[in-house]
């Protein structure tokens, strides 16, 4: 059966100050996807993501979350358009004062209206999903990066959110700890069917876990590639997408050629 676009961009101009940083650029995410969007430092990615969850309106074009343009509704609209989704920020955004427990319960309280045993109950369930069961009492000081990582994606789950959006989810973590929030996003993924979007620059994480992405480019301030970063890899047409996910530099032969005449 195929599948529906459950977040859809279309021709989207977006910028700061007169500035523009992404231009007219246009795609969708399957749902139950894994989804990401990468591309060199500079080039936007922080700035689509923030167009994608509602913190930032475009210029121009539309962002479109389960049918609804989150770029021109009224606040009610926009408000239950929040219940469907999540975000996992690169700092994991907890609140240092609270426990894991009551950090993962603040969207439970604002959103519904549900007893205390139940949000309780609930807030069990989303740190054991993250395996976190057991920490509900600690504060995010007495856990380690990569717990917090967890702690905030339980969080981010609490809503059993359609789509849940990640921003630089490996970034401060070891390689070790990497690989295992790389296994726990394709776990979720594939036991509870959320669509993910992924800002990343992580090779290995993209390998590892993406079905599909984007590569955003400064240059030009748009989609340079898009579709499997195993087939993008050896068979893009761009030469520079195919150096970024081989790790070679843009100058590769001129360095080489340097390197061959100092040896020399």
């Amino acid at each position: 059966m195929k599948k529906r676009n459950i977040v859809q961009v279309k021709d989207l101009i977006a910028g700061y100050d007169g500035e523009i940083i992404l231009d007219h650029i246009s795609f969708d995410v399957l749902e139950g996807e894994i989804f990401i969007i990468l591309g060199g430092s500079g080039c936007g990615k922080s700035t689509l993501l923030k167009h994608l969850i509602g913190l930032m309106k475009p210029l121009s074009g539309q962002v479109i979350i389960d049918g609804n343009d989150i770029s021109n509704c009224d606040e009610i609209t926009f408000k239950n358009i929040l219940r469907k989704i999540g975000v996992l920020y690169q700092s994991s955004a907890l609140f240092g004062s609270m426990t894991l427990a009551e950090n993962v319960s603040l969207p439970i309280q604002e959103y519904t209206d549900l007893p205390k045993k139940l949000v309780d109950t609930l807030v069990k369930i989303k740190l054991n999903l993250v395996n976190l069961n057991g920490y509900e009492n600690h504060l995010p000081s007495e856990i380690s990066g990569g717990m917090k990582k967890r702690a905030g994606l339980a969080r981010a789950m609490a809503l059993n959110p359609k789509i849940l959006f990640f921003d630089e989810p490996s970034a401060g973590l070891d390689p070790v700890t990497s690989v295992e929030l790389d296994n726990l996003i394709l776990s979720l993924n594939k036991n509870l069917g959320t669509t993910m979007v992924i800002v990343t620059h992580e090779l290995p994480s993209i390998f590892n876990v993406a079905h599909r992405i984007i590569m955003l480019d400064r240059q030009t301030k748009g989609i340079i590639a898009e579709g499997d970063p195993n087939y993008l890899k050896d068979h893009s047409k761009n030469r520079f997408v195919r150096n970024f996910f081989n790790r070679q530099s843009q100058n590769y032969e001129r360095i080489s050629e340097s390197l061959k005449k100092n040896r020399n």
